[in-house]
């Protein structure tokens, strides 16, 4: 919510006094005056009582109020920290927070900071005027907490799907090898029957014996080949192997699976578009595993496409990390979905295990990295994984003597 001082309406006090400036004689100014002095005091106790951080800047984009709980946050006195520019003290902020393009709109970002030390800060930024060239005003809000109290919720989770598939596994290799123990009955009438015809027993004709055998088979290979896909995503979501770290770029990576799948997308006749970032930084990956989650969300993204469609990959760069985007323009995922697409044996594919989507997110978590999907029902999805950066930019500190008080 844009901050409009011109636009808003004035306190009943203040449109009064303005209405009688010019009749105040030299005791109603000091009056007034003092008025004013308290109620500035009484605004500043409560900005430096309250426990997030607030910062305001000027067009310049240079502090010219922080109060003590965001001197603490971001390990500045408020003393060193007024006239600076904002991105001195934050340089984690992108110039969206400062410049947006939505000058009516609120920004909300959550950041990781490293100095005066590691934390996490949720930031809500709002201009103060409408006037493209006014400052902003910004909250911080520590959420290291809450985000190491997120990630033992996610560890929880990923023992409770361990479990999961472990109960589950029994019941998904139940299924074809119930197929196959009907379909070997099956062959097992037939090769007596030909048995009958082979010592004179029958009359039937050998030829429609050998059809059906042929058939009951071909079904009896299809459930073996559908076993040892179970068992192969079984295994690899059960024993993850750490990722072997290298210098990389995402680049390559994306080009050698669009390769290695580029004869499929063709005979799938579908569109293939490449907007992959120029220059980008050199990051730690494991090749193998980072092209094994690639191909397994182009995959999905191949399979939600049944009549045709368009698959786009995108890769950039932020301050702090690296991404790439897979989309499509297929069905999209139902709502009901959307909360247990990383559920083991959560599949909207018809043979699918289920368990693609939970080993992407165990690859991207095991590089330090998140995984961000977006899905509309009918117009597509798109899986966004971010890796982090190693060479992230150093804090730039302000010239002149630093606080002396710790950091909380």
């Amino acid at each position: 919510m844009a901050l409009n001082r011109t636009s808003q309406p004035k306190s009943g006090f203040l449109a009064k006094v303005l209405t009688r400036l010019n009749r105040l004689d030299r005791e109603g100014l000091q009056s007034l005056v003092q008025r004013f002095q308290r109620e500035r005091n009484l605004l500043e106790t409560l900005f430096q009582t309250i426990e997030d951080g607030v910062i305001v800047t000027d067009r310049e984009d240079r502090v010219v109020f922080l109060n003590q709980s965001a001197g603490r946050l971001i390990g500045f006195s408020p003393e060193n920290a007024m006239g600076q520019h904002l991105s001195r003290l934050l340089p984690e902020l992108d110039r969206e927070v400062l410049r947006p393009s939505d000058r009516q709109k609120a920004i909300r970002r959550e950041i990781e900071i490293r100095f005066p030390r590691p934390r996490f800060l949720r930031v809500y930024a709002a201009p103060i005027e409408q006037d493209p060239e006014a400052g902003v005003a910004l909250v911080l809000h520590d959420a290291t907490e809450s985000h190491h109290q997120t990630r033992e919720v996610v560890e929880a989770e990923r023992v409770h799907a361990l479990t999961l598939l472990a109960a589950s596994v029994a019941h998904e290799i139940g299924n074809p090898l119930n197929a196959i123990h009907i379909h070997l009955q099956l062959m097992e009438r037939e090769v007596r029957r030909l048995q009958q015809v082979a010592a004179g027993q029958s009359t039937v004709d050998p030829a429609v014996i050998a059809d059906k055998l042929a058939s009951y088979l071909s079904v009896a290979q299809g459930e073996i080949g559908r076993l040892d896909y179970i068992v192969t995503d079984f295994l690899t979501a059960m024993r993850p192997t750490p990722p072997k770290l290298r210098d990389g770029i995402v680049n390559e990576v994306v080009r050698e699976t669009l390769d290695l799948l580029r004869p499929e997308l063709i005979n799938r006749k579908l569109r293939v578009v490449e907007k992959l970032a120029t220059d980008q930084p050199i990051i730690r990956l494991d090749p193998a595993q980072l092209k094994q989650a690639l191909v397994n969300l182009v995959k999905n993204a191949m399979q939600a496409m049944t009549k045709g469609g368009t698959l786009t990959l995108t890769t950039g760069a932020t301050a702090e990390n690296v991404w790439i985007a897979i989309g499509d323009t297929g069905s999209g995922i139902s709502p009901e979905q959307l909360n247990r697409i990383f559920q083991p044996f959560q599949t909207t594919k018809e043979r699918g295990s289920g368990l693609g989507l939970m080993v992407v997110q165990r690859i991207v978590r095991d590089h330090g990295g998140r995984i961000d999907f977006e899905s509309r029902v009918g117009e597509g999805t798109t899986f966004t994984l971010w890796l982090p950066r190693v060479d992230r930019p150093p804090l730039l500190l302000p010239e002149g003597p630093r606080s002396n008080s710790t950091p909380g």
